[in-house]
């Protein structure tokens, strides 16, 4: 029985630890996690808050996932599109989805992810 999802991997190129850390951690507020020492060879990093956890590894022919998508709830869709957007990442709004008001916002790699807000 299907119960939860743990984690979302994103992909990411060879040597990109510093500009994920520079938009997940410092931008997004999400701490970085220590990879366990078996999976450290492999490049990447993770970051976990509150039972959300994305995790990004080295792709070696590496493209964005300009479709697929994590879709993060958030408190201020507004506010935080605003701050990604001043620091010079992409960002695109969408139609309204009932019940919520959303965002994309690429990060340095080109990902795709969803910012959604619920409105009442």
């Amino acid at each position: 029985m299907l119960k939860a999802i743990h984690h979302v991997q994103l992909a990411m190129p060879a040597g990109g630890e510093d500009r994920a850390r520079a938009f997940y951690r410092d931008l997004l507020g999400m701490p970085e996690v220590e990879k366990p020492d078996n999976l450290k060879p492999r490049g990447g990093c993770w970051f976990e808050a509150d039972g959300l956890r994305i995790h990004l590894g080295v792709e070696k022919d590496f493209r964005p996932a300009r479709k697929a998508h994590p879709a993060i709830l958030v408190d201020d869709v507004d506010a935080l599109a605003a701050r990604v957007a001043k620091a010079g990442y992409e960002v695109k709004t969408d139609e309204p989805l009932e019940g919520f008001q959303r965002a994309y916002v690429y990060d340095p790699f080109g990902n795709r992810i969803e910012l959604m807000q619920a409105i009442a």
